[in-house]
């Protein structure tokens, strides 16, 4: 009985009908490297001081360095401080000249900017001073929708189908992403952030699995490095818009808007085939299969499709298996803090760009750039040095230079940000390595949740990362030590998971299979050095629920 897996492969598994599905795939990724890191523009910061116009009450003829003197303290430096005044007061001017002002408070009336050419969202919501923190809770905020939105959209699209939860992705980022350029408060610019958040994680995973499941198996490794490459090139572009947009509001709608322009492309975008025979819908999923096999110059056997039925799923084992089998609790338990710090240090030293040193349009230009041979070489990292080595090797590199980074004196801006881009060429490599070496450590009847579940605990780290930067106001080398420290423990950590390179992949639980089984004769077989992989559709599958 022929069943969908031979159709597919009939119809072509990367002809142009693939190709043109995974050139719509590349267009979202630059708006998810937008969204991602587009708010570290946003706010950054410039001089200010606390509004002092109460004493043009007594004083309408001051010159505004007279006023600044009369009603502001200055620091150690002699600058004035920017998040204290004097308390006003029911003086008249002489009484103030004569006597002074002493007794000071916080900003109450709002904040000068006398630098500030363009409105950012810093200068616009004042987010500064006690408000600083905002920043940084809202970059969280936002890591929390794409959190959610995984959750979300992962039930809503293997419910109801890839296409609906895709174009429903869609429309929600375009309308809430080009809405928050109108906000007039700063919580709805939160509230609005996170719903964008969680469409964006709708977009990515649900292109992610339309990919996979429609390119042949053999293709899909180069597909998805073209995504996370032009996840790279995004964070460059973000680079160039950002610099030639000062204003933030104009910077969002010119980033947002676009996305609108995939809606003159749905009526080519198809269904998954593979989710439709799962759902018994057969008629439908023969008419996108001709239709792939019409586009490939293909033919499908007549009879290959007569014989297309409603395939009962493969027995999943249970999400408990991953606590009750000692093997299977450790992949566990040490896949996911490798996850957890892989997220920890890369959001942490992206979020961090404002505060290297140098230019930050460089630096990001320079972060972006360094992706995309971090990304591309991991293929070659993992054939030459094994998975255990590669992911512990790249976790320990990125710890190290985090901790390099709190002994590095501020005047030395060149090498922080030399040391940083290195840092994040290594977090790079290694979040490329893990999705690979995650499926292949976990048998196949529980690939999916153990996968899944060391994602959703990245997620986790994506919303604390933000967080750990506001650390900083009690000693600035705190938020470096905690990414690097961490990093170090779960690099340390991946050595003690076992080697997958030249391996069959387990398929059951059972405690007297490991988690991987050598495949006999494999360090004479000529393809010492790749992974055997007798279920690579499997593994495919069940990373296409990650991204990033």
């Amino acid at each position: 009985m022929s069943g969908i897996g031979e159709n597919l492969k009939a119809a072509g598994e990367f002809g142009p009908f693939q190709r043109r599905l995974v050139l719509f795939s590349l267009f979202p990724c630059l708006s998810l490297a937008f969204h991602q890191f587009c708010q570290l523009f946003m706010v950054v910061d410039v001089p200010h001081y606390c509004n002092t116009d109460w004493i043009r009450a007594v004083g309408p003829n001051l010159t505004e360095e007279e006023q600044l003197n009369l009603t502001l303290p200055r620091d150690a430096n002699g600058d004035y401080e920017q998040c204290i005044m004097y308390s006003p007061v029911d003086w008249d001017l002489d009484s103030i000249v004569a006597y002074g002002l002493n007794a000071t408070e916080k900003c109450s009336n709002g904040w000068v900017y006398p630098t500030a050419e363009q409105p950012s969202l810093l200068t616009e919501f004042d987010l500064v001073c006690d408000r600083k923190n905002l920043n940084d809770i809202s970059q969280s905020v936002y890591m929390l929708g794409m959190f959610l939105g995984a959750m979300i959209f992962g039930l809503f699209s293997d419910r109801f189908g890839r296409r609906p939860a895709l174009l429903i992705s869609i429309l929600l980022e375009g309308l809430f992403g080009v809405a928050i350029a109108l906000v007039p408060h700063f919580y709805v610019y939160l509230a609005f952030r996170c719903v964008v958040g969680a469409s964006v994680s709708g977009i990515m995973m649900t292109l992610l699995a339309l990919v996979t499941e429609w390119v042949g198996v053999s293709y899909r490794p180069q597909a998805v490095l073209l995504s996370h490459c032009c996840f790279a090139i995004g964070q460059m572009i973000l680079a160039g818009l950002s610099y030639g947009i000062p204003n933030w509001r104009l910077l969002q709608t010119v980033g947002s808007a676009p996305i609108f322009i995939l809606f003159l492309f749905i009526w080519v975008l198809p269904e998954s085939a593979r989710w439709l025979v799962t759902k018994g819908k057969i008629e439908e999923a023969k008419k996108y299969l001709k239709k792939a096999a019409s586009i490939n110059r293909r033919t499908i056997p007549p009879e290959m499709l007569d014989q297309l039925k409603c395939e009962a799923q493969t027995k999943s084992g249970s999400i408990l298996d991953l606590l009750r089998k000692k093997h299977l609790l450790k992949v566990t338990l040490v896949m996911s803090c490798a996850w957890f710090v892989n997220s920890l240090v890369y959001y942490g030293l992206s979020m961090n760009v404002t505060n290297f040193g140098l230019d930050i349009y460089l630096t990001q230009l320079a972060f972006g750039a360094v992706e995309i041979p971090a990304r591309a070489g991991c293929i070659f990292i993992l054939q030459w040095f094994g998975r255990k080595k590669s992911q512990g090797g790249l976790l320990l590199l990125s710890g190290l230079v985090c901790l390099i980074l709190t002994v590095i004196p501020e005047d030395q801006p060149v090498v922080i940000t030399v040391l940083a881009t290195i840092g994040k060429f290594t977090a790079s490599a290694s979040f490329s390595s893990s999705y690979i070496y995650t499926a292949e450590l976990f048998p196949t009847i529980i690939r999916q949740s153990g996968v899944s579940l060391c994602s959703m605990v990245a997620r986790v780290a994506g919303i604390i990362a933000p967080l750990i930067l506001i650390l900083e106001q009690y000693h600035q080398v705190i938020p470096m030590a905690v990414y690097g420290g961490t990093t170090v423990l779960g690099g340390l950590l991946c050595f003690l998971l076992p080697e997958t390179r030249g391996v069959e992949l387990a398929d059951g639980t059972e405690e007297g299979q490991p988690t991987a089984v050598v495949h006999e004769n494999a360090s004479s077989s000529p393809d010492k050095g790749h992974v055997k992989v007798k279920d690579a559709g499997q593994v495919s599958e069940n990373t296409k629920n990650t991204y990033f």
